[in-house]
């Protein structure tokens, strides 16, 4: 066939393309780069979307979303943020915690990145400062890491007994160093000795709360990460299955049968992270957009959990909840 003849067919083939098609092609793409997977991820993505809706955009109709999901793997992020650069996106949202904004800083220096993280995003090196961030990153931190000191203090003013405190973490998260040394300052205070375990798949949990509620252990503190963050209700499940106190970041996990959370609210920097992405559609520059950061978290303990594994909630606690499950 003749080059010209082929070009021709091209033409009257995109012509009788469905309008639909068409219009889709010619819509601005966000790149979603995320660590999770898409049904762990069915809140946080309402959210975002509400976010963007806000912003003036709906997918489908006035902008597209091309999705990149890690499945838990982190070591899969670097070359999933490189098919969305190669896909020449208008703006990248990381919204798989800190692991999905650093392997997004890595991949572009031009492309807008709108990252969602639980970290100070200064300490990490994703921003220069919060106030004028500078670069092509900007986004939301809802300082979750910079809580968990406080998540500890609550376990020893509910089990003061307790001497040695465990922590869950996920060693193949960049968070989970700096996680643990938020926790030193109260655990020098307090007297405590943190013994540290490790889970990055669903077989390691199993293993762990096994481990645990054989040693007896006193209190565990769960560290945040999108791994946990996924698993808030087989968390929950296992931490009662076995007789662990245990408290995490967000209420679905007490909601579940956790003991206690203290956190902020799990969705809401997901919908700031879309208005932030309808902004940059709009035009504005990551460097002009202060970093948001929710500075309001809740204490939500469950009543009912605590009095099957025998532990009396302090008034003093209670008085501090802003909910008690009962």
């Amino acid at each position: 066939m003749r080059r010209r003849e082929f070009i021709s067919l091209i033409g009257v083939a995109a012509a009788t393309w469905p309008l639909g098609v068409r219009a889709q092609q010619s819509l601005p793409v966000i790149g979603f780069l995320s660590s999770a997977s898409p049904d762990e991820y069915a809140i946080r993505l309402g959210a975002f979307r509400q976010g963007l809706k806000e912003a003036g955009y709906v997918e489908g109709q006035n902008v597209a979303i091309e999705y990149r999901w890690a499945e838990d793997q982190y070591n899969r992020l670097p070359a999933l943020a490189a098919e969305l650069v190669q896909r020449h996106v208008a703006v990248i949202v990381a919204g798989g915690g800190t692991p999905s904004a650093m392997a997004a800083k890595a991949a572009t220096v031009t492309i807008p990145i709108v990252f969602a993280v639980a970290a100070d995003p200064v300490k990490v090196g994703l921003v220069n400062s919060l106030n004028r961030p500078g670069g092509n990153l900007t986004g939301v931190t809802n300082q979750n890491v910079n809580v968990a000191e406080k998540r500890l203090e609550l376990m020893h003013e509910l089990l003061p007994t307790a001497t040695t405190i465990t922590v869950l973490v996920n060693p193949t998260s960049v968070l989970s160093e700096s996680f643990v040394q938020a926790l030193q300052p109260a655990t020098r205070a307090l007297g405590l000795k943190l013994q540290i375990v490790n889970a990055s798949a669903d077989r390691d949990l199993d293993t762990v709360f096994a481990t645990l509620a054989q040693q007896r252990a006193s209190a565990l503190v769960i560290s945040t990460d999108t791994f946990f963050n996924t698993r808030a209700e087989q968390l929950a499940a296992l931490s009662f299955r076995h007789a662990v106190p245990a408290i995490y970041q967000y209420r679905p996990f007490v909601a579940a049968g956790g003991l206690m959370s203290y956190g902020s609210d799990e969705t809401e920097y997901y919908r700031l992270a879309g208005i932030y992405a309808g902004r940059i559609l709009k035009g504005e520059k990551p460097a002009d957009l202060p970093v948001q950061q929710l500075t309001k978290v809740e204490l939500i303990i469950n009543l009912k959990t605590a009095k099957a594994l025998g532990i009396t909630v302090p008034q003093s606690v209670q008085s501090r909840a802003d909910e008690v499950i009962e």
